[in-house]
């Protein structure tokens, strides 16, 4: 099998992982740790102000640990699954998966200021160049461009219910994506994006989202599930040797 192209990787993994953690950052579902609780309509805190209060929450994230799944992959490049961990500058360091024909492939990965490195399955570590041009891992964190925005944007917010989510009790909130929003994460993503987000009920970080995709010409209708934790935990990234 042929190795794919050094800069056209860099585009799937920073153009298609880290936007979508944004974008599914904001926007991702989950799998129910244990179980749900519903409440009534009258007994659930307004879904708008939760949204306010998680948006806020995330202007002081410094650094969190993502696992991005999507289902099936959309764009470019066929990514199943990234994760890894991101700082808010923008250094990161992970691996990714992606489809290459019938199997799956993954690869290492790190992104150090405006370079950025990757490692295939055989062989070392290769540097892959400027990847600003491509896009800016930074927003994803960035008070105005990331999942902060994302929240603060997002309409016709309804509080669902109460699940217990990656070991932290949360709120259940149905969403509407605004697509300016989104599309200053993940270029070219469509408009009509629909989700569901958790927010830890005691510090209103954003702990999961799912994004509902719909089918667009012959792009098929995705699900992108966002899982973050390890929010201000210790990173350290540094140029692979």
């Amino acid at each position: 099998m042929s190795r794919p192209p050094h800069g056209r990787f860099v585009r799937s993994l920073l153009a298609l992982v880290a936007p979508l953690l944004l974008v599914s950052g904001l926007l991702t579902g989950c799998t129910k740790d244990k179980s749900s609780q519903e409440s009534s309509d009258e007994s659930l805190p307004d879904g708008a102000a939760l949204l306010t209060e998680s948006a806020s929450a995330m202007n002081d994230v410094e650094t969190v640990h993502i696992v991005l799944d999507i289902d099936p992959p959309v764009g470019s490049l066929p990514i199943a699954r990234a994760e890894g961990d991101l700082k808010q500058g923008g250094d990161a360091k992970g691996t990714i998966q992606l489809l290459a024909g019938a199997q799956l492939l993954e690869v290492e990965f790190v992104v150090l200021g405006d370079d950025a490195w990757v490692k295939y399955p055989t062989g070392g570590w290769v540097a892959a160049g400027a990847i600003t041009n491509i896009y800016d891992p930074s927003a994803i964190l960035d008070p105005r461009r990331g999942v902060a925005n994302l929240l603060s944007t997002a309409s016709n917010a309804r509080t669902e219910g109460s699940e217990r989510v990656n070991g932290v009790d949360a709120w259940r909130i149905a969403v509407d994506i605004d697509h300016d929003a989104a599309n200053m994460l993940v270029p070219g993503v469509p408009d009509g994006l629909t989700g569901t987000v958790w927010v830890d009920q005691e510090t209103k970080r954003l702990v999961k989202a799912v994004v509902n995709s719909p089918q667009t010409g012959s792009t098929p209708a995705s699900t992108i599930t966002l899982d973050m934790t390890d929010f201000n935990a210790a990173v350290d990234v540094g140029a692979p040797v």
